[in-house]
């Protein structure tokens, strides 16, 4: 069997953001722009937004940081909050406060029809790693942006240096098959964390001054609330999530069981702190 194509591969992303999957994303916001604020936070201090920039958010989600974007640049700027998926805009709407300068779009960044050379910095938080076709994807977007227009973008880096996710996946294999593994090229929270791939990728959209700065995160699955909260976290997102899909309810709470049992060493108070590692890329539109 041929692997899929680019474009069965970003039909599939589009698809999966649509379906059930979106709308369980879209009922952890609160825990999700809780566990993810360090992320943010300094990508935010890395693309030095300032008032007055037009901004491309891409694969906005439910558009915490597009909201954040819009009042750094308001008045005079703009936010445009791209995404694939209906359910996350449609959060999005209702977190908008009235009077910021943003706008949310559902739209695939392969062929959206940017406004040709006008904005001057390309910002995402987790979002560009799941383009079915990147290069192409990179190419359009370049499409709208200024020349020397700044890009800023957060990425995971390997699983193995993101103990968050890999300690519930370790625990879940104890009990259920693996997952398949990925393709070089299939979409995914991992699939830019090879600095030279990526590197590659916006080399050939047109990209200069690519630089790759490693950022090591403490991420609390707890979110303050305790043991049960953060297994909630682990077994609702990420790999050992989608290890658990379909499989049978015996392996499922036997994993599940798994899973707190392991966070419980990592119990502190009412948090669960465990490390992350993000790749935070930077580049120009020469």
């Amino acid at each position: 069997m041929s692997p899929p194509s680019a474009e069965e591969r970003t039909a599939a992303e589009i698809a999966y953001w649509n379906g059930p999957a979106g709308e369980r994303w879209v009922s952890r916001q609160e825990t999700q722009d809780a566990l993810l604020a360090p992320a943010g936070e300094a990508l935010l201090a890395r693309a030095k937004v300032q008032p007055g920039e037009r901004v491309l958010d891409i694969g906005c989600g439910w558009g915490g940081m597009s909201i954040e974007l819009a009042r750094r640049v308001a008045p005079g700027g703009r936010v445009l909050g791209l995404d694939v998926s209906g359910p996350m805009l449609a959060r999005a709407r209702t977190l908008q406060p009235p009077g910021l300068p943003l706008e949310f779009v559902q739209g695939d960044a392969t062929v959206y029809p940017f406004e040709a050379g006008a904005a001057g910095l390309l910002f995402s938080r987790f979002g560009v790693m799941f383009f079915g076709d990147p290069l192409r994807a990179f190419a359009n977007l370049r499409t709208g942006l200024r020349r020397g227009a700044r890009v800023a973008f957060a990425c995971w880096r390997e699983l193995a240096a993101n103990p968050w996710l890999m300690l519930p996946l370790e625990e879940a294999y104890r009990h259920v098959p693996r997952l398949p593994e990925a393709g070089p090229e299939d979409p995914g929270a991992f699939s830019f964390a090879s600095a030279a791939r990526v590197r590659a990728i916006l080399e050939r959209a047109g990209f200069a001054a690519i630089e790759f700065e490693p950022v090591g995160l403490t991420l609390d699955l707890a979110t303050g609330r305790g043991l049960e909260s953060a297994l909630g976290t682990a077994i609702g997102i990420g790999p050992a999530a989608r290890a658990l899909e379909s499989q049978p309810v015996q392996l499922k709470a036997a994993a599940t069981a798994a899973i707190r049992a392991a966070l419980a060493r990592h119990l502190v108070g009412e948090q669960v702190p465990l490390a992350g590692s993000i790749w935070i890329v930077t580049a120009a539109n020469p």
